[in-house]
């Protein structure tokens, strides 16, 4: 998936579930300065962070990946 991709899809679930970036970046343990590069696709997340991202939003890696 490019990295691009990720970071739209994280931002979208992220808004559906009603988080702030800043309160999404504290549930994750990120600054949101990480979380911003994240979702403009400038830095890819790693497989630790996508479980975290998963767990918090209670989604699927699936789900991220786009249909």
């Amino acid at each position: 998936m490019e990295i691009e991709s990720w970071g739209r899809r994280i931002r979208a679930f992220r808004k559906l579930k009603g988080f702030t970036q800043q309160r999404f970046a504290k549930e994750m343990g990120i600054s949101v300065s990480v979380l911003g590069e994240v979702e403009r696709g400038s830095r890819e997340p790693d497989e630790k962070m996508l479980k975290k991202v998963t767990s918090v939003l209670n989604i699927t890696k699936q789900d991220l990946i786009q249909r």
